[in-house]
């Protein structure tokens, strides 16, 4: 890569709620570890009426912007070109400012979970299903995209979410069957469980984990662990956390702002694990 990293720079992370945000832990580190005494990494928060103007306003020293709800797909039309990535599921977690002024979009959610996946262990597995059908399924699934052999099934809650998780499967070609969330238990004997829902949501499937589970990837952080991934650990199972998944993506981010890599993810990571025992 060619290193922008020669004079003070800016990047933050923007969105609504964002107080919550582990971003700035995790690239403050990174900033550390590489040596980057004069770049700054902040939190804004900004909604989608804000987010047209707050973009114009920013200045060269920008480096980058990493991006969460609700503005990963609003943030698209004031973008100059988004990559391939992003464009597989219409969202956009990265923005780059290059040198000649463009603004580029990229997703880093899909590979950051690839890689998570890989850090267990997790390359390849022949089926996989996933619990949820918002925004986060369709990025599991492009994840699914790149490590699934065979058949992903989506455990949805309506019609309308078992109808856009299949228009997902056949824009990303990847072979998708729905279920209703009624039955979600029989997910959890899949060789792969991706947990896209909001707190709480599967709580009530801790007791029907099997005496030996395989994997799961449970995309929450915060509170954690989550009851499901608490009794899927304790029977032996394997767990990938939502913050082994904000690592990875911020280790791309920070890899594609700062033009310098490897970042530091064991410095990273640990930054996090701190400053989630802290709150």
């Amino acid at each position: 890569m060619t290193s922008r990293a020669t004079a003070a720079r800016r990047a933050a992370v923007l969105g609504k709620p964002i107080a919550h945000s582990l971003s700035p832990v995790l690239h403050r580190a990174a900033y550390e570890e590489l040596g980057l005494t004069d770049w700054s990494y902040d939190r804004f928060e900004v909604d989608e009426a804000a987010l047209p103007g707050f973009v114009e306003g920013l200045g060269p020293e920008w480096a980058g912007l990493s991006v969460t709800m609700p503005l990963k797909r609003a943030v698209i039309p004031l973008l100059d070109g988004i990559s391939e990535t992003a464009a597989s599921v219409e969202t956009v977690n990265t923005v780059l400012f290059t040198e000649d002024g463009r603004r580029l979009g990229d997703n880093t959610d899909i590979p950051g979970m690839v890689a998570a996946l890989g850090e267990r262990g997790i390359e390849q597995v022949d089926s996989a299903a996933i619990l949820g059908a918002g925004a986060t399924a369709s990025s599991a699934l492009a994840a699914l995209a790149r490590i699934c052999t065979g058949e992903v099934v989506a455990y949805v809650r309506s019609e309308a979410r078992a109808v856009e998780m299949r228009q997902w499967g056949e824009r990303l070609d990847v072979e998708v069957r729905t279920a209703d969330w009624a039955d979600a238990a029989e997910a959890l004997r899949a060789p792969l469980v991706v947990a896209t829902t909001p707190a709480g949501a599967t709580d009530a499937l801790a007791h029907a984990v099997p005496e030996r589970p395989a994997a799961l990837f449970d995309v929450l952080y915060d509170p954690w662990p989550t009851e499901l991934a608490a009794r899927w650990s304790m029977t032996g199972g394997a767990v990938v956390s939502g913050l082994d998944l904000l690592v990875h993506q911020a280790v791309l981010q920070v890899e594609l702002m700062t033009g310098l890599g490897p970042a530091p993810v064991e410095a990273m990571r640990k930054a996090g694990e701190h400053a989630l025992a802290a709150r």
